[in-house]
This record gives C-alpha cells, sequence and structure tokens, in this order.
C-alpha cells in the first residue's frame, strides 16, 4: 500500500518507520523549516529511532498527497488547519487514517467528524488508537490497538494490512465511544500524574474505577456503547497513560503539582476543556475531568480538590 504519514513527531515518525517496516510504500510529511522535520532530514534519526537509508522524507505537499491513503498524526487542534491547508492543494476524495486522540474545543466535535466535514467529499475517515509508547514498541514490546471507522470495509483492510507480530489490531464497534473514551483517557492521565505529585499514587486504582465508570456513561449519553470505555480505547490504555514514565499527560500531572515546566505536548490539558463542554451538552457528571479542569484552568487548589473527590459523600459503588 502507498502511504503518505503527515506528521514528524515522535509518534509520526514512528508510525510512518512501522509501516515502512511491514512492507508497506510510505513516505512521512513535515514542513519546510520546522525544527522536527529539519532534524530527521539532517541526521536521519531522533531520540526514539534511526530511520533506514532508503526511507524517504518529504517537505513538498504536492508529492505528499500523492496516494490515496494519508495518515495523519498532528496535534488535535491542528487538523482542522491541516485539513484547509490539504483543499487547498488537492479537493481529491482520500483515504484518511486520524493517528491521534483529542475533541475540537470550538465545536466540540470528534476528530472523525472534523475529517468528515473538511475532507473532499467521497473521503473514508478511519481512527487508529490504543495503548503503546514509541520507548517500548522499538524495543520490540508488542501491544494490542484498534482501528475503526464508519466504514466497515476500510477498517477491516487497514487492520489486516497494518497488524504484525509487534502491533495487533483489533476491529473498533464504536467509532463515537472509541474517540471519546481514546480522548478522555488522557485527562485520566493528567489526574494520575497529579496524585503522583502529591505523593498519594494509591489511589490510581479507585481513579481508574471511577474514570472508566464516568466516561462511560458519558459516552452512553452521546448515543455510543457504554462498553467502549472498559476496551483499549480507555481503560485498556491506562497501563501505558496513568503508570509509565513515559506518558506525557502523566508527567504533565505531575510537574504541575510540583510547579515545574513541561515543555512537550500533554493532549489531555486541552480534552479537559471539551470534556466539560461535553458534561454540559450532555447533562452528565463527570467529577475526575471537573476536577483535573478546574486546577488546570480555574487556579483551584489541588490537594483540596483531589482530596474532596475521593471524599465524596458515601453512596453505593454500582
Amino acid at each position: 500500500m502507498k502511504i503518505t504519514v503527515i506528521g514528524c513527531g515522535r509518534w509520526g515518525t514512528f508510525i510512518a518507520y512501522y509501516l515502512h517496516n511491514t512492507g508497506h510504500d510510505v513516505k512521512l510529511y513535515g514542513k519546510t523549516g520546522d525544527p522536527t522535520t529539519v532534524g530527521l532530514l539532517t541526521t536521519r534519526k531522533n531520540s526514539y529511532l534511526t530511520l533506514p537509508d532508503d526511507f524517504r522524507i518529504i517537505t513538498d505537499i504536492n508529492e505528499a498527497l500523492e496516494p490515496d491513503s494519508v495518515v495523519i498524526s498532528v496535534p488535535s487542534q491542528a487538523l482542522r488547519g491541516l485539513f484547509s491547508e490539504i483543499k487547498a492543494v488537492s479537493d481529491k476524495p482520500r483515504r484518511y487514517i486520524l493517528c491521534m486522540k483529542g475533541i475540537e474545543i470550538s465545536t466540540m466535535k470528534r476528530l472523525s467528524e472534523v475529517a468528515e466535514e473538511c475532507a473532499a467529499p467521497g473521503s473514508k475517515i478511519a481512527c487508529w488508537i490504543g495503548p503503546g509508547h514509541v520507548e517500548e514498541f522499538v524495543r520490540g514490546t508488542p501491544n494490542c490497538m484498534v482501528i475503526d471507522s464508519r466504514d466497515d470495509e476500510l477498517k477491516h483492510e487497514l487492520a489486516d494490512t497494518f497488524s504484525s507480530p509487534l502491533i495487533r489490531f483489533y476491529y473498533g464497534c464504536d467509532l463515537l465511544g472509541n474517540e471519546i473514551g481514546a480522548a478522555s483517557k488522557n485527562v485520566i492521565g493528567i489526574a494520575a500524574g497529579m496524585l503522583d505529585g502529591l505523593g498519594i499514587s494509591a489511589l490510581k486504582g479507585v481513579l481508574m474505577a471511577r474514570g472508566t465508570h464516568e466516561i462511560s456513561v458519558l459516552i452512553e449519553k452521546m448515543g455510543g456503547d457504554p462498553r467502549s470505555a472498559y476496551g483499549l480505547c480507555h481503560l485498556g490504555d491506562y497501563e501505558a497513560t496513568v503508570f509509565s514514565k513515559y506518558s506525557h499527560n502523566r508527567m504533565f500531572g505531575e510537574k504541575f503539582i510540583r510547579g515545574e515546566k513541561y515543555d512537550s505536548l500533554a493532549e489531555g490539558y486541552y480534552t479537559a476543556d471539551a470534556m466539560m463542554r461535553l458534561s454540559k451538552k450532555y447533562d452528565v457528571e463527570i467529577p475526575i475531568c471537573a476536577t483535573v479542569y478546574d486546577i488546570l484552568y480555574n487556579g483551584a487548589d489541588p490537594k483540596t480538590c483531589l482530596g474532596d473527590l475521593f471524599s465524596r459523600r458515601m453512596k453505593n459503588e454500582f
């Protein structure tokens, strides 16, 4: 399969490297002058991997859009802008595979909805989500992930074609639930990091149980399958998000508590805002997400807020 991967960050670069190694004809696109792109063009490596000599890195958007299959790995809030760039060059229908997690804050739309709205008519959209860190994959540590789409034929083809001993793909059964679950787990990851920063990591078990439950309720209210929250998109991704030293969201939460700067992208920061908007729209109580939002956006005291969260009035567990 001929594929272009758009996005030279750690995940986009790994995806291109992985697809190349599984036998696909892959090009990795990055903008001219972008420091990450320049670094890859100069050294053919980043902090995680070295690209083979026959691997192509390009900066021409016209060349990037030659294949019918385009994998996108950019920050979630930049997706609409990227499609504007694509439309200015070509309005040809393509197959877009979104490899990021998030919700567009301004519209509360899922990323597949943004893509469907912005892509050329006739385009097909799929989402690649699930647990795994580049640092572990490049060491050969296997994991399982999910590909979902409203187009059953597309998701089956991609999952079958992209699977390998390193990554086994499952067919997603609930695009809405998988996207909301994948996006919201980053907010739970920030909460986990805050617990680490406060020295009360033992509460992560409660965090996981209650976090999964509140997201399942939201998914159901939005019209999805509440069981999706218990799958690879959310609960199945907790080890990589709530515990791993490689989790950007967990580390962001921990450093936030310690008052330390964190320069890497933590999508959960933006998703917390979007989650509160969804909470109001669908009239759903999501206390963990609300607590993270209050700490990050309203300057609430983390120790007090998290203490209140886990000492809420007694009630039945289920």
